[in-house]
């Protein structure tokens, strides 16, 4: 039988600290790695001068691990900050840097784009249940907010703890519902806005795909990255489809024609750029009444297949509006998190892309 990251947390969490917590819960354990029949990670000390008392803590660790059926070599590491203060400062944001063409992004094998035309489709809805449904399907999935101006990803996957930067230079992202997340909101006060021009925001993007340690929480190659990209046809996209190798794009629509104005804009966008559409969803699409369970079709219905269907794209599905949807983005538990007819569609689109060799 594997072993599992998750029963290697599972056995550390035995280990108690005086505080009445233990070395999970007070976010002690880093850098766990699972490696056939051995296990490596580093026990954190908050200070140099507790870590010269937790030398029984560590070897308790060590043996609660290696009693674990089919480990074979156990290494902890006791550690600690050598200076007591909080992590350097990572400023984010700046001129890019030089790059001769499109380069993957390290600790990533595919990365997918999550696009729409114009805002309030639902993109970022989709992005963090698509990544969540991944996960929940064994995949090591990540979610990078690319949308600067507007980042709504922490809210939506419930994450607000500003990521640590040992060396000022490398970021350590952040974990939730099995996916790694990063996200400029991470950065900066929820009601702070970015006022930046185009090569601040280039500067930004390349900074979070390349310098994220995209494997930290993951214990190697994430699967898949998505990227929840702001709307419209701007700085990002470009940067993100000339910079780096895309998988491909996903564009979020809502039926009535004038979102399909501007989504027929970021397909020419993608088709120019030379970065391939994996398909298109609807979202919006229907509204059930809780009540008498009428079906209503407020924004129209069947544009985003119809448009499909004349580009030749593969139309990947139409999710209706739901209340719950929106209460579980609010409060930080996607919806396909848990059990239901969204959380099972959204399963349904994940499998698709897994069977297309796209996750």
């Amino acid at each position: 039988m594997p072993i599992t990251k998750d029963a290697v947390t599972a056995a550390l969490a035995e280990i108690r600290t005086p505080d009445d917590g233990n070395i999970v819960s007070r976010d002690m354990v880093r850098a766990l790695m699972v490696e056939g029949d051995s296990v490596r990670f580093v026990l954190e000390a908050p200070s140099t001068e507790i870590a010269k008392v937790m030398e029984p803590m560590r070897a308790a660790a060590e043996a609660a691990v290696a009693a674990l059926p089919g480990v074979a070599r156990v290494q902890a590491v006791l550690t600690a900050p050598t200076v007591d203060k909080a992590p350097p400062s990572l400023k984010i944001g700046g001129h890019p840097k030089p790059q001769e063409g499109p380069m993957r992004v390290p600790g990533v094998r595919q990365v997918i784009a999550i696009a729409s035309g114009k805002g309030g489709v639902g993109k970022s809805t989709v992005s963090a249940n698509l990544a969540v449904a991944l996960a929940r399907q064994g995949k090591k999935v990540g979610l990078l907010d690319a949308d600067i101006y507007g980042p709504s990803q922490p809210r939506m996957m419930g994450v607000n703890k500003r990521p640590a930067s040992p060396d000022g230079k490398t970021i350590l992202p952040l974990q939730a519902h099995g996916v790694t997340v990063m996200s400029i909101g991470l950065m900066l006060a929820e009601d702070k806005a970015v006022v930046w021009r185009g090569p601040m925001l280039m500067g930004a993007l390349q900074q979070m795909l390349g310098q994220v340690d995209w494997t930290h929480h993951a214990g190697g190659p994430l699967d898949v990255l998505i990227v929840d990209l702001p709307p419209g046809t701007g700085d990002v996209q470009l940067t993100l489809c000339t910079k780096t190798l895309l998988a491909g794009a996903i564009v979020v629509c809502t039926p009535q024609d004038v979102a399909l104005l501007d989504a027929r804009k970021a397909l020419d966008m993608f088709a120019t750029l030379k970065t391939p559409v994996i398909g298109l969803i609807e979202n919006m699409s229907t509204f059930h009444c809780p009540n008498c369970g009428h079906e209503a079709h407020i924004f129209g219905h069947g544009g985003v297949a119809a448009e499909a269907s004349r580009l030749g794209l593969p139309f990947l599905g139409a999710l209706p509006i739901d209340l719950d949807t929106r209460l579980a983005g609010d409060g930080g538990v996607p919806i396909a998190a848990g059990e239901g007819p969204m959380a099972d569609a959204f399963t349904e689109l994940a499998l698709r892309l897994i069977g297309d060799g796209l996750a």
